[in-house]
């Protein structure tokens, strides 16, 4: 898979993209991973990348000319345009899915108060956000995208059976995970976990689930209902 970002704050995409996971994901030719100063596509001396909102109001909006430029220039047959913005589809770990299939992603990093609506309207292919809340910038959520959909591809993770049995994978949270010692302050390990019963196993994992999501995100249980 190939992935380009643009973004204002290369930086900000680069060091925490560099590293475990990610890194070896490159480091192993599974994601070819390209982060791109959105000012290398200005024209003027200024390298200006916003203006002034038609018909007032606070801050400022990212202008349509480079944000055209630099995807016209990354873009070919098989690219997806995902524009990072508060607006957006909420992102979850179906779309993360989706997403792996792709052959090249384009993730262009909203930032000030918007971006030029044109842009949205002509170039973009599908609007992200991960979550109910307003970051300073697209930066920090391209990140948490890439992330998500990277672990997913093929020899990411040392093991595949991690992907599939993450949270959300099958629509519930993961149930609680113990590791030695089996007793540490007189709290023990459930002992089912202890037992060698691979079958009583999965049966508890999945028994606390359930009741994780049931208490953590009732919501997801809504929507299988």
């Amino acid at each position: 898979m190939k992935i380009d970002i643009v973004t204002l704050f290369p930086e900000m995409c680069r060091a925490p993209l560099s590293e475990s996971m990610m890194k070896r994901a490159q480091e192993n030719a599974i994601v070819d991973l390209r982060i791109h100063n959105l000012r290398d596509w200005t024209q003027d001396r200024h390298r200006t990348v916003d203006d002034a909102p038609f018909g007032g109001g606070q801050g400022m909006v990212m202008k349509p000319e480079p944000i055209f430029a630099a995807v016209e220039s990354l873009r070919s047959d098989h690219s997806k345009v995902i524009l990072m913005t508060p607006q957006g589809k909420r992102f979850t770990q179906q779309i993360a899915t989706e997403l792996a299939q792709d052959r090249h992603l384009i993730v262009i990093c909203g930032h000030y108060e918007g971006i030029d609506h044109r842009v949205v309207e002509h170039l973009v292919d599908l609007e992200l956000s991960i979550g109910d809340y307003v970051l300073t910038n697209g930066a920090i959520a391209a990140v948490v995208v890439i992330d998500a959909v990277v672990r997913l591809l093929p020899g990411v993770l040392g093991d595949a059976q991690s992907a599939q049995d993450d949270s959300f994978s099958a629509g519930l949270l993961e149930g609680p995970q113990y590791t030695r010692p089996a007793e540490f302050r007189d709290w023990k390990v459930p002992d089912v976990l202890l037992s060698g019963n691979h079958a009583e196993i999965a049966a508890w994992r999945k028994e606390q689930g359930v009741k994780r999501t049931r208490e953590n995100r009732p919501d997801l249980l809504e929507d299988k209902s």
